[in-house]
This record gives C-alpha cells, structure tokens and sequence, in this order.
C-alpha cells in the first residue's frame, strides 16, 4: 500500500512539473503600443480668460484619443464653465486645433486656434515641473470673443488638486 501512494505521489509531481513548463509559452516580443494621442492625452487644470480678465480658474479639462486613433483628439472641460466637448486635430509637435467643431454638450460650435501642449512648461500648484497646455477658443454664440486657456498637466498629488 506504502508503495501505491508513492508511486502516485511521484505521477502527480511528475504531471505538475512537467505542466508547469509547457505553460510557460514564449511568443517572443510583444509590444503594447499606445495611442496616436498617447504624448497629449491627460487631465489638465486651466484657467480661462477673456479680454476683461480671469473669468474661470483651475477648471479640470481632459484630453484623450477618438475611436479613429488618428491624428484626432478630444478636447473636453467636463461640462463646466463653457461647456464643451470637441474633437481637435493636432500635429506631432503637440499643436492642435479645430474650425467650428461641432460640441457633443450643445449646440454652439467651437473654433480652437494657437493650440499646443508643451514638455514640463509648467509648474503645478504644489511646485512640480509638469507639462503645459494653452489655446485660444471662439464660441459660435459669441462671434468675436476670444476666450484664452491655460494650464498644467494634473499629476495626482493632494497640493496640486
């Protein structure tokens, strides 16, 4: 009997040893890739401005890839202070911009002009190098009125919020 169980004993180790190594399937290299969008995607605190001055501070915007994973990219303030979510073009040296683009929060269109993102432009609240974003923004319900944005990449950090 004593030598039925280690007999077993010694197939069932076999079984997962050998088990363990065919698991073990090397497919080479694979790389993971990112996004087209992946140097510009993020979470942004901006400030907003108009002619007359500040009109709207530290607003949380995101920007992110479209479905195309082209050179398209969605510019979004989160529906607060203009309430806007359009996609933008943009450009390998991290400009972008758009022409009347139309606004999945409403009705008014949006031109973006002098779009750009900058490498660690920028210093976060709490005092970290972080990258910057501007541009400047026309809403079709106020032809004429140039809105200019500005503002850091969000970096997660309780004295940046």
């Amino acid at each position: 009997m004593k030598k039925i169980k280690q007999f077993t004993t010694s197939i069932i180790a076999t079984v997962l040893i050998l088990s363990s190594f065919m698991a073990c399937d090397e497919v080479g290299e694979t790389t993971t890739g990112g996004t087209s969008a992946k140097n510009l995607a993020g979470e942004w605190f901006i400030d907003a401005s108009d002619a007359s001055g500040k009109v709207s501070e530290h607003e949380l915007f995101s920007t992110y890839n479209t479905a195309a994973n082209n050179n398209t990219l969605w510019l979004d303030d989160q529906n607060s202070f203009k309430k806007f979510k359009i996609k933008v073009t943009f450009e390998k040296d991290g400009s972008f911009s758009a022409s009347s683009a139309s606004n999945e929060y409403g009705s008014v269109t949006v031109t973006i002009t002098n779009g750009k993102v900058e490498k660690e432009a920028a210093v976060s609240k709490g005092g970290h190098k972080v990258d910057k974003i501007s541009f400047k923004a026309e809403f079709s319900n106020e032809p004429g009125v140039l809105y200019s944005y500005e503002g850091s990449r969000r970096t997660g950090f309780s004295e940046d919020e």
